[in-house]
């Protein structure tokens, strides 16, 4: 499993088409192990968290529930449902994951929408690129993670404005998505069913959108070759 992070060609490689998740993850990092520490938890709870829960979204919504006393259990189901996304991720990659077992259920683990975003831009067949770029990612989370916790609490700094980090980095993943595609059906798919059922249900339109683009995906799939023929 380690020899996926060894510093050679393939890892530079691999922490090239990371850094624009770094841009994002550092400083997101950073806020999360702040304000876990700000709401009363200890530096090494934050760094667990993001060593062995990893899930961003759901890892800010726990900070409340936490310093509310909220049994564990809710707080599983919560981020169970938060991340239910993810579920359709690894269903779109189940041919391309690796062969070796430990480094499969890894690459699930850490299968975040920022890493899905950027592995699904490489040729298939480098199977051991996507984990060394799942690590790194990883490794981006944590370090921003606990750089927050052990010194962002003590430093008297502003935090307004370090949240659009992950709307900037979503944009710069979307570009690089839209350059990989040869067809512009999945950007506009996901925007215009955003636009259609956030009105309606606005907790739920984060995944109710990916079920209307993955539902537009296998029409598209099924219908394209019809077309074509005819």
């Amino acid at each position: 499993m380690f020899r996926f992070l060894s510093i050679d060609g393939p890892a530079r490689a691999a922490l090239t088409l990371t850094a624009p998740v770094a841009m994002g993850y550092v400083p997101l990092g950073m806020v999360f192990g702040f304000l876990f520490v700000q709401a009363g938890g200890a530096w090494w709870l934050a760094l667990s968290s993001s060593l062995f829960v990893y899930a961003g979204a759901s890892q800010y919504m726990m900070i409340p529930l936490l310093a509310a006393n909220t049994p564990i259990g809710t707080i599983a189901l919560a981020t169970l449902i938060v991340n239910s996304r993810h579920m359709f991720y690894g269903l779109s990659l189940l041919k391309k994951l690796p062969e070796h077992a430990i480094a499969r259920w890894y690459l699930v683990f850490a299968l975040t929408d920022e890493t899905y975003s950027v592995v699904t831009t490489m040729p298939d067949g480098n199977r051991n690129l996507m984990v060394r770029i799942a690590a790194i990612n990883q490794c981006w989370w944590v370090f921003g993670t606990l750089a927050g916790a052990l010194i962002g609490a003590q430093a008297k700094i502003g935090l307004r404005g370090l949240d659009f980090a992950l709307v900037a980095l979503f944009c710069v993943l979307a570009v690089e998505q839209w350059r990989v595609r040869k067809s512009a059906v999945p950007l506009w798919s996901a925007v215009i069913a955003y636009g259609l059922i956030y009105p309606f249900s606005a907790q739920n339109a984060l995944v109710l959108s990916i079920a209307a683009s993955l539902l537009t995906a296998i029409a598209t799939l099924k219908w394209a070759p019809r077309f074509n023929h005819d």
